[in-house]
């Protein structure tokens, strides 16, 4: 499917894989607001709080114990406020590979969640499992000295990667970084190269339990 200039993108032909895709990168908070009339859990409450409260979204981001994603979003939240915040702490990694038949994405967050989405719009979301956190922590350890050089993209997130190249999102708490590049280039690459490695031996540890 062909995709907007800016996010939302829709590159599923199935909207609810599209909803998922978009979540996956963070960029419109209002999208994990509690829906209209539903009681907001703790972290919501938190996280949209009208005026803001510096000190608990502060709390909010430092969990560990929370979900990466939340914490990214109250870091993104106390930057916006003008607050200070930790440079290069690693949130989630999203890699995104553009197939003849479709696009692959392959989320990790930093408290061990998967989320999956093959190039059918199949959609499979893991947490708390044990069989994938020890590649999730490869994942991180992989991905953490390429966050360690480069900086956060200061423009909004690109449409979806071209044919046969993939795409390595990273959420950290200053912003989103990326890098991104052919497939075979990428594999060869320094930096690049063992992300890409620890994402596949995740995504075959998943593979089975999504049933693709």
């Amino acid at each position: 499917m062909t995709s907007a200039s800016e996010p939302p993108y829709a590159p599923y032909a199935i909207p609810a894989a599209n909803e998922v895709y978009n979540l996956l990168f963070c960029d419109s908070p209002a999208a994990f607001a509690a829906a209209p009339g539903a009681r907001p859990a703790g972290w919501q409450a938190t996280l949209f709080a009208e005026p803001a409260a510096s000190a608990a979204l502060r709390a909010l981001a430092d969990d560990a114990a929370q979900e990466g994603r939340v914490r990214y979003l109250a870091y993104r939240r106390l930057h916006a406020l003008g607050r200070d915040v930790p440079a290069k702490v690693l949130l989630g990694v999203v890699v995104e590979v553009r197939l003849t038949d479709g696009l692959d994405a392959l989320a990790a967050y930093a408290e061990g969640g998967v989320r999956y989405i093959n190039h059918s719009g199949r959609i499979a979301v893991f947490e708390g499992v044990s069989s994938l956190e020890e590649r999730v922590r490869a994942l991180f350890a992989a991905a953490e000295p390429v966050v360690a050089r480069i900086g956060p993209w200061e423009h909004a997130r690109k449409p979806p990667p071209e044919a046969d190249s993939v795409r390595l999102t990273f959420l950290v708490s200053d912003g989103l970084y990326f890098g991104e590049g052919p497939m075979s280039v990428m594999q060869r690459d320094a930096m690049a190269g063992p992300i890409i490695e620890r994402a596949t031996e995740l995504l075959r540890a998943v593979a089975p339990l999504a049933g693709t």
